[in-house]
This record gives C-alpha cells, structure tokens and sequence, in this order.
C-alpha cells in the first residue's frame, strides 16, 4: 500500500493539484465553504472548543483552517530556560545534526544546506547543532510560533516538489523535507542564532508570514530576503506564520546550545508553547 501510495504522488502534477485546492479553500462562497468546514471538521474529529469563532463565523475554508484559539489555549513553557514548541503537531524527528546531516526516517538523512537552499554560511553555523521536526496534522492548530525569543535576519523562499510531509512519505522519499517548497526564516537571538523552516506539502495551498503576508506560492525561483537589526523582532511564544492546508515545521539550532527532553521521541504528540528541550 505504501509503494503505492509514493508511486502515485511521484505520478501526480504537485502544483497543479495545489493551486486547484487552493481555489476551493479560498472561495468565499456560502454553501461552498460550509460544507467543506462542517465536513472537514467531521472527518479530522477537530476540537472546535478551542477556537475563538463558531463555523459559521469563518469567511473561507482557508480563514478556518487558519483559526485563532481563544485566550490562554496554549500556555507557554518558561522561555527563558526552555525551547518553545512552534506549533502543535507530533514530532517528526528530534536529534542532533551530525556531519552536516539531518536525520529523516528509516536510513533517510538531508542535509543543513539543502534545506536551506544552499546557504553555506547559514548551515555552516548549525554543523554539529540540534534540530526538530514537527509534523502538522489536517486536524491540528496550524498556527506557526516563536520557538524563541528572536529577531528575524533573514528568509529565503526555496522552490521544490510538493510530496505528503506524513510519517509513510518520509520514510520512502530521500530528502523529503529539503526537497519540497519552503520557507527557511533565520534569527539572532539572545541563545544564538536559529531558523524555522515552514515546509510546503502536498495540496498545501500558502504559506504566510506576519511580516510579509502571503508567501508567492509555486514559483521556480529561490528568491531571499534580508531584513536590518530590529525590523522585526520576535517574544518566544509570538505567531511567526501559518499554513494554508498543513505541513511540517523544522528547527535548527547552533552547537552547544539546547538539550532536548529525553522523553520526547518520534510520534509524540507536542502542543505549541510546551518544552521541547532546555537551553545550556
């Protein structure tokens, strides 16, 4: 069943499937959007308790699945010793990056400078570092989060596939996570530097940051940003981005500087704003 179903996505047109899901999560049109929101929330069991707004209240399927919690819905772990969670979610992988290498699933490995799109300099400050994987669920919160505090320095949109980011992919398609579209963000802060890559999937329709918007979807061209000292600086905690239909966050981090929660393993079930590790 598996071969098949990476066989297929192989087989299938990523980006023209995406940009026609796009179209149906953004109609603004009632008996459109409705059924996918009250259909969606049956399928995926969603806790709509948390939420700030009632189904009826959301304006597309987009707007929905990009909800807001209600006040205190994610209490935050003390950031001043602790590594935040970014989103909810499970965790795809947690470790440390060993010659370069980050550890995917079953023998699969990427590398710092893929991901990154070939920043030499920006993986170079992350050989020997941390890293953590957080797979976002259809039915999670998705929502992405300051895992620290941070000022932002620089972001770099990396053109790629768009595969399913879940468990069976990662464990069949090399170099999953540096092989599809994403966001790489880069931040300095008072732990050292550290970056959050948001990873496009499968039907993922958008990425969006809070400082730029709309991230320019499906486009072949690795396009990079730098931003000056104080521009946009970040709480731990603070909402950096969000999916348009969900996907997979990864966190690096320099050498030295964080030790994980040794109870934490691949498929746990995290929650933004716990701990997922200790600074040193």
């Amino acid at each position: 069943m598996s071969k098949n179903f990476i066989r297929l996505q192989h087989a299938l047109p990523h980006h023209g499937i995406s940009r026609l899901a796009g179209k149906f999560a953004g109609s603004e049109k009632h008996w459109l959007k409705d059924r996918l929101i009250r259909r969606f929330i049956a399928a995926y069991d969603v806790d709509m308790s948390e939420a700030a707004r009632p189904v009826e209240a959301y304006a597309s399927f987009n707007d929905f699945f990009t909800r807001e919690l209600k006040p205190g819905a994610r209490p935050l772990a003390d950031s001043d010793t602790q590594i935040l969670s970014p989103a909810d979610g499970a965790v795809s992988q947690i470790g440390t990056i060993e010659e370069g290498r980050i550890f995917q699933a079953k023998g699969r490995h990427f590398t710092a400078l893929q991901l990154l799109g070939g920043d030499a300099a920006a993986a170079e400050r992350f050989a020997g570092g941390s890293f953590a994987t957080i797979y976002l669920s259809p039915k999670d919160y998705h929502r992405v989060h300051m895992p620290a505090e941070g000022a932002l320095r620089s972001t770099t949109y990396v053109p790629g596939d768009l595969f399913s980011v879940n468990q069976v992919t990662a464990e069949h398609v090399d170099g999953l996570f540096a092989r599809n579209e994403r966001l790489a963000c880069m931040f300095d802060g008072p732990h050292g530097a550290f970056a959050s890559v948001m990873v496009g999937a499968m039907i993922v329709a958008g990425i969006e940051t809070v400082w730029s918007g709309r991230v320019e979807a499906h486009n072949p061209t690795l396009v990079h940003h730098d931003f000056a000292a104080g521009e946009h600086d970040f709480a731990a905690g603070d909402e950096m981005g969000r999916f348009f239909l969900g996907s997979t966050v990864v966190l690096l981090f320099e050498p030295g500087r964080v030790e994980w929660n040794t109870q934490l393993k691949a498929g746990d079930s995290v929650r933004m704003g716990q701990s997922l590790g200790r600074w040193l």
